[in-house]
């Protein structure tokens, strides 16, 4: 009686590994994402299994019912859809439930998306933070990515097709033009790794509509190398030309893939000086 986690491929269905299948044919119940999809999996292998539904809608509800047949001595293995369970997928209740419940737990290595990704984006590999999916509502989003701004560690999320102007947006805006990489469809037959800054994947996404499974990888944040100085001016001189303050805190970001935050707080600061000074 154990629950086992048993990554499955991210891609390509050659991806899986040969004690995943021992695993998964040798189950009492496999519960899954979506039953479908895992069922043409096994299939494609001709293993026979009980499947029961388990995702984010009834993870709880499940959760229940999987305890409740490790305590009957069956033993449960996990699959996601694609990649390693309770990694920004369902799996993380269960796995705690079932320990402090005293059963046996148990996670097979095997494919997941953001390392492939990491090492294809050519950025450094130590060390790194990981995060899995990005906020989808954009306040919450921006207001991650602020606190990411200073992290100097390499920054690697999971992003959705539909949103991904919007996130690579928010990016640029709160981390500045920074080396980034967008990775996608890792192991299919499209896949594709872009590779620029965060200026030139915002463009290029806004020009294309790709699709898929998509890995976001960023550097971070290096030690200033430059001298302030210069853009400092220049936004001043648009404040004095009667620019807003926000019309020059998105020319300077602009030109000078600075984030907006720090320009603003820099700007606002001087301001206060000034007040004080007068």
């Amino acid at each position: 009686m154990a629950l086992i986690l048993v990554p499955t491929p991210v891609g390509n269905r050659e991806d899986i590994t040969a004690r995943a299948l021992k695993v998964l044919q040798e189950a009492d119940v496999v519960a899954c994402e979506d039953t479908r999809h895992t069922g043409l999996l096994l299939q494609h292998y001709g293993i026979r299994a009980r499947l029961i539904s388990y995702h984010a809608h009834n993870e709880r509800a499940r959760t229940e019912e999987i305890l409740k047949n490790l305590a009957e001595g069956r033993t449960v293995a996990l699959v996601s859809d694609a990649g390693t369970p309770a990694v920004s997928d369902p799996g993380s209740i269960v796995v705690e439930k079932a320990l402090a419940a005293g059963f046996d737990v148990d996670v097979l290595p095997g494919p997941t998306a953001f390392v492939p990704a990491l090492i294809l984006s050519g950025l450094p590999v130590h060390p790194f933070t990981f995060w899995g999916f990005l906020p989808s509502k954009g306040s919450e989003r921006r207001s991650l990515l602020q606190g990411l701004a200073d992290h100097r560690w390499t920054l690697i999320f999971y992003v959705a097709p539909h949103r991904l102007v919007d996130e690579l947006s928010d990016a640029f805006d709160t981390l500045g033009d920074r080396p980034a990489a967008l990775v996608r469809e890792i192991s299919k037959l499209h896949q594709e790794a872009i590779r620029g800054s965060l200026r030139s994947l915002r463009d290029d996404a806004a020009s294309r509509k790709l699709k898929g499974e998509m890995v976001l990888v960023i550097a971070g944040r290096e030690p200033e190398a430059f001298d302030d100085s210069r853009w400092r001016m220049e936004a001043q001189n648009l404040l004095n030309g009667g620019k807003s303050l926000r019309d020059v805190v998105n020319l300077i970001a602009e030109g000078y893939g600075i984030p907006k935050n720090r320009i603003k707080s820099a700007l606002l600061e001087s301001r206060r000086r000034e007040e004080v000074e007068e």
